[in-house]
């Protein structure tokens, strides 16, 4: 186990995080959420405002690495509907020709009915509907991206969050590791004099039987079960993979797809190990790091 270990930099694929905001007679909600995945696929679920899409699909290349990542951001008015409003000048002009109507009726011997407000309402022009279904959005782009530009910070530092608990797990599922390695090597003095007792057997049996193969035979033979049974390269190497593993998780940016790939070779070294036991202690040891590393791999499933 490393006497300085360095704090760890690893990030989460899956995180969360919402903003809220307004301007000029909107608002908005706005959510980033992701999950696992093998590159960085970006769904984006935004209102027409022009220019927000592009801009927001680079920054979102530019900070993330991995993962299917959702943003969904919902505008609405603030008024709710269509605007209603008064136009002064057409309702002069409304009442103007109503005066004049009602002037034209009396000198003519005509008497009029008193009009109501809501009469001179359905005048054309006196009062004036917007839709705001059609209103123009493009002055919301900078507030808008802002928004976003912080719900984005929150979202990196939830992944960050999470990421910090997966490096705990790892960091003790590699020291787990490196336990066991050692264990397996502290196992290789009993293991090789219970080779060598098993090899004297098998050559007194040999004696016995008077069946003895000729020397140079008996050497190549004692040669390649030394081949078959030495375990000291795979011992070798699975120290180099852990120093990686912790290498790795103090690097700066997207590691998962390295760590994925030194979990390859863990097993592949656990499986050798395995293979070239020759003793239940050491068979035992083998299997419990394949464990080990098949826990270890879906953790890293889960990186950036």
């Amino acid at each position: 186990m490393r006497d300085d270990p360095l704090t760890p930099n690893v990030m989460s694929m899956t995180g969360f995080a919402a903003v809220q905001g307004s301007f000029d007679g909107f608002s908005w909600s706005a959510d980033i959420r992701a999950v696992n995945g093998r590159s960085l696929d970006l769904r984006l679920r935004l209102p027409e405002i022009a220019g927000l899409e592009p801009e927001l699909r680079k920054l979102l290349q530019a900070r993330l690495g991995r993962g299917n990542v959702t943003v969904q951001v919902k505008l609405a008015r603030d008024e709710g509907g269509p605007q209603v409003t008064l136009n002064p000048d057409a309702l002069s002009d409304a009442l103007h020709i109503l005066s004049d109507i009602a002037n034209t009726a009396r000198a003519a011997g005509l008497e009029v009915q008193p009009v109501s407000a809501s009469d001179i309402a359905t005048m054309r022009g006196v009062l004036e509907v917007t839709d705001t279904a059609n209103a123009d959005t493009s002055v919301l782009m900078k507030p808008v991206f802002e928004s976003l530009t912080e719900c984005l910070d929150a979202f990196i530092a939830d992944r960050a969050r999470e990421g910090a608990a997966l490096a705990a797990v790892l960091g003790d599922q590699i020291d787990e590791i490196e336990r066991l390695t050692q264990a397996a090597a502290d196992t290789l003095g009993d293991r090789e004099a219970a080779q060598k007792a098993n090899m004297e057997r098998a050559l007194t049996r040999l004696m016995d039987t008077g069946d003895m193969p000729d020397e140079a035979r008996l050497a190549q033979e004692l040669a390649l079960i030394a081949v078959k049974t030495d375990v000291a390269e795979e011992l070798d190497r699975l120290r180099a993979h852990i120093d990686a593993a912790r290498e790795l998780l103090v690097v700066e940016g997207p590691v998962g797809r390295k760590l994925d790939f030194l979990m390859q070779e863990f097993n592949r070294e656990a499986n050798t190990l395995c293979s070239k036991a020759q003793s239940k202690a050491f068979t035992a040891i083998g299997l419990d790091l394949k464990t080990v590393i098949d826990q270890m791999r879906e953790q890293v499933q889960n990186i950036e």
